[in-house]
């Protein structure tokens, strides 16, 4: 009997082994966002809300697929705060094959856990550009030639300088904490050097250069990477990837952060208000133009505005307005012109890739103004030249038959309408006459010229 039982728990310990070895382990699963374009409050949007819920869902790996120009410095230190924070580890992959991470591309790179690029990419130019109105846009000049005795400062203002020295010292701070290459990092910011993904390899600035995403999740199988103070071995083999696109409300920030999108959308609130302002009661441009703007100024708000460019728009806008009231025979109007093309260069006062006005939309919408303003104008000095058609002064000059003899006054019909005239001249009744004036209810007339005849 003894041997009995003892053969059954033999045989099930040996099929409950069995069944554990035919349950498959659960894959691992790796959360895939695409940032292409500048680095923007809508992107920036994007991907801390999708690292947040690749978190909540348990994610493995979360894996950012990044082509950049660069972008403005508050979104990328948003990002970077959340890739710095995240529980879960965070890979930047530089794709497809001929895509870039300048600038602020080059900080986040250089933030995530791994990092990593395709083949015919590049990374760098990292140099701080002026966001202020009236600062010195763009990468510094070429700096002159180091003195022996004394450290290299950046060209520029002090707060060029500053702004320089600030940006040198957070990559570095991220080059030592990921254990990249230090000295390059700070030459990206302070150079605006540039490398491609063979080369940045060899540095040691980047970790992988992997041909496609299933390259990339092969090469980083087994990697350990530190996550929170804690050392995370990476599980990819067999991990299943799950891209998440933007949502309606990403795409939507984004629309409205263009700066084209948002130049228009100023300009169509400025309008908007102005047309209400002038005709009380109508509504809907007011409606209209209140929503424009305060959209336009949710994305101006983070861009680098120049307030004497705003300024010259509303001016240059009033004074074309003003040319269709007050007609100064094009002074308003050119010089309104000559404000919004100036204004419009203007607003946008940087050098930063994605964020400047094109003249190929400045240019068309100052001559629509301009021709709205001058064909408004000259309908109005049409309409001074035409002949006064209602109201008192209508009356002058109107021709009548008189209903009786005038001598000196009488009654006659003008405009089908019964009026007491007078007249200097005696006039029979049926004769033609001619209004001269109006005093109150009785009207001035006199004969009716006809072929030179009385």
């Amino acid at each position: 009997m003894a041997i009995l039982l003892h053969s059954l728990a033999r045989c099930v310990v040996l099929l409950l082994g069995l069944a554990v070895l035919a349950v498959p382990a659960q894959a691992s699963n790796v959360r895939v966002l695409t940032v292409e374009g500048a680095i923007s409050p809508a992107s920036a949007d994007y991907l801390l809300r999708g690292m947040a819920r690749a978190a909540e869902d348990g994610a493995h790996l979360i894996v950012i697929e990044l082509d950049t120009p660069g972008g403005l410095d508050t979104s990328m230190r948003d990002i970077i705060k959340a890739i710095l924070a995240s529980p879960v580890p965070v890979a930047t992959y530089v794709s497809p094959k001929g895509a870039r991470a300048a600038s602020a591309g080059t900080y986040i790179l250089y933030a995530s856990h791994v990092a990593a690029m395709a083949p015919a990419t590049n990374l760098g130019a990292a140099t701080p550009v002026e966001l202020a109105p009236g600062g010195q846009p763009g990468t510094p000049d070429k700096p002159a030639k180091p003195d022996a005795q004394k450290p290299t400062e950046p060209p520029g203002d002090a707060r060029a300088r500053k702004a320089v020295h600030d940006a040198a010292a957070y990559i570095r701070g991220l080059a030592e904490l990921r254990g990249r290459n230090v000295e390059w990092a700070e030459r990206a910011v302070r150079e605006a050097v540039s490398l491609p993904a063979d080369e940045a390899l060899a540095m040691k600035v980047i970790d992988h250069v992997a041909a496609d995403l299933a390259d990339l999740m092969q090469q980083v199988h087994g990697r350990s990477v530190e996550v929170n103070g804690q050392r995370t071995t990476l599980d990819t083999r067999m991990a299943t990837i799950e891209r998440v696109a933007p949502d309606w409300r990403s795409r939507l920030l984004a629309v409205i952060g263009d700066p084209g999108i948002a130049y228009l959308l100023m300009l169509l609130g400025i309008y908007g208000l102005i047309y209400e302002f002038s005709n009380p009661g109508m509504l809907f441009p007011g409606v209209v133009g209140g929503i424009c703007l305060l959209l336009a100024m949710f994305a101006l708000q983070v861009m680098p505005i120049s307030y004497a460019g705003l300024a010259l728009i509303i001016l240059g806008i009033a004074l074309m307005i003003g040319e269709a009231f007050l007609p100064s025979f094009g002074a308003l109007g050119l010089g309104g012109i000559a404000a919004f093309v100036i204004g419009s260069v203007m607003l946008i006062d940087t050098d930063l890739p994605g964020y400047g006005i094109s003249w190929m939309l400045i240019m068309p919408l100052a001559v629509t103004s301009a021709l709205f303003s001058f064909f408004v104008a000259s309908m109005a000095i049409r309409a001074r030249r035409r002949p006064v058609v209602t109201g008192a002064e209508e009356m002058v000059g109107a021709c009548g038959e008189a209903l009786e003899d005038i001598a000196p006054e009488g009654w006659a019909r003008v405009h089908g309408e019964r009026w007491r005239v007078r007249s200097s001249v005696a006039l029979p009744r049926g004769s033609r006459l001619r209004v001269r004036a109006r005093h109150d209810l009785i009207l001035d007339v006199e004969p009716e010229k006809e072929n030179g005849h009385v």
